[in-house]
């Protein structure tokens, strides 16, 4: 009696008689509450538009009159000034007293422990109005040799620290303090052994700090960096208080005199909301720069969108 023998396929061929009842069609999770709750915040958020839009009691013109009005423009700027020159200044105070709370004399880690203790512990008002109101505790600041009489020169407090640099002075001095404390988490974040790297190559201890330490901790120190960038430009209104003529200062000015507040209140919304949009974009930027090399960097909303359009398209 003869065998059959088994049927041999050829290389290359493709087995139609392998049963396929068993495979398992993957089929996308659908997520339906999640369109029905965007539906419901996409309605509430047109409501609140509309509602405020056919309000009767908000004239249109008016924000229309003074949306770009050379006075609140020049707010605009002064604001920008302020930002810009204070997160500098603060930058660099925020570096020293970083290095210096991670330093091994006592006396320097004391001071800049005490510095961030009291600038970080007193609201920030308090200090606009303290050094608003700096004239009140010495008319005269003087500079010369101390416990004589001998003085090299005398000025009036109030002629050398006016307004502008009395806000100055409080926006720059606070948030070094917040400054320092997120340099010093990112230099703390980068391996120590950089540092011994460094060092058994000659390096000096400055030159390991701004080749070697520095460039690894910005991606560390970039996001909350850019968040403290927009909200120094969002504390500017509080320099209201001692007179400086900014954004906030001139819009309550303008609306004591038309008597229009809350026209006034979405003119100056309207700036800040586009101001701290744009600084949103090189933030962005630079984390993604700073970003290379480690784990993969979030895209951003425009590119997600696209990417849920494409996506729906193949289907």
């Amino acid at each position: 009696m003869s065998k059959l023998a088994p049927a041999v396929t050829a290389p290359g061929a493709v087995d139609t008689d392998v049963n396929t009842d068993d495979d398992v069609v993957a089929v996308p999770l659908r997520h339906p509450w999640r369109w029905v709750v965007a539906g419901v915040l996409v309605l509430a958020l047109a409501g609140l538009v509309t509602s405020m839009w056919t309000n009767p009691n908000i004239e249109h013109s008016t924000i229309a009159t003074y949306l770009f009005n050379p006075k609140i423009i020049n707010g605009v700027g002064l604001s920008l000034l302020v930002t810009v020159i204070a997160m500098l200044v603060s930058t660099v105070l925020g570096v020293l007293l970083a290095v210096m709370r991670l330093s091994k004399n006592p006396v320097m880690n004391a001071f800049a422990w005490l510095y961030v203790w009291v600038f970080r512990g007193t609201p920030l008002l308090i200090q606009i109005v303290f050094w608003g109101y700096l004239g009140l505790l010495y008319s005269q600041i003087s500079l010369g040799v101390p416990f004589t009489d001998f003085t090299i020169f005398s000025v009036d407090t109030n002629t050398l620290v006016p307004a502008f640099v009395a806000g100055l002075l409080a926006l720059t001095l606070n948030q070094a303090a917040y400054s320092a404390e997120i340099i010093r988490s990112g230099m703390l974040s980068v391996d120590p052994g950089q540092h011994e790297a460094a060092a058994s190559l000659g390096m000096s201890p400055s030159y390991t700090l701004f080749k070697v330490v520095l460039p690894q901790a910005m991606r560390v120190i970039i996001p909350p960096m850019g968040n403290e960038t927009i909200s120094m430009l969002k504390q500017t209104s509080l320099l209201s208080v001692i007179a400086v003529l900014e954004l906030y200062t001139v819009a309550t000015q303008i609306s004591s005199q038309n008597l229009r507040q809350v026209e006034l209140l979405l003119v100056v919304s309207a700036w800040y909301l586009f101001l701290t949009s744009v600084l949103s974009v090189p933030q962005y930027y630079l984390e993604r720069h700073y970003g290379r090399g480690t784990a993969a960097h979030a895209p951003s909303l425009l590119s997600r969108i696209q990417s849920r359009i494409m996506q729906r398209t193949k289907r």
